[in-house]
């Protein structure tokens, strides 16, 4: 979403509490939480074997991750539709702000290499 864009409304909480509840209540949703702006936060780069720290605010930096959750569906269909869902709240209640939600799978690890 993009930075320093002010308090979501009052609205969009109360969705968002009724939206995490039931799926918490149904044992979707597994963890999830909003994040602070970029000002304070901290970075480390590794580019060619060496590590850099860089601290915030970074000015180049048109939009941040907001929040993040970690759910569980039976299906990728299913994930699909949810997150249509979680996007259409933030439209309705939110509508003058942009916010990109990306689904993405978590990795249990590297796949085996074939015999």
């Amino acid at each position: 979403m993009e930075e320093n864009i002010g308090t979501p409304p009052k609205s969009l909480f109360e969705a968002m509490d009724v939206y995490i509840g039931e799926r918490a209540a149904s044992g979707v949703f597994i963890d999830g939480g909003g994040l602070y702006g970029t000002e304070d936060a901290v970075n480390f780069v590794v580019k060619n074997g060496e590590v850099t720290r860089v601290d915030g605010p970074y000015a180049e930096g048109k939009e941040v991750v907001g929040g993040w959750s970690l759910l569980q569906y039976d299906t990728l269909e299913e994930a699909i539709a949810d997150t249509q869902t979680f996007a259409d709240l933030h439209a309705e209640h939110w509508p003058e702000v942009t916010v990109v939600s990306t689904l993405r799978q978590i990795s249990e690890g590297p796949e085996e290499p074939e015999s």
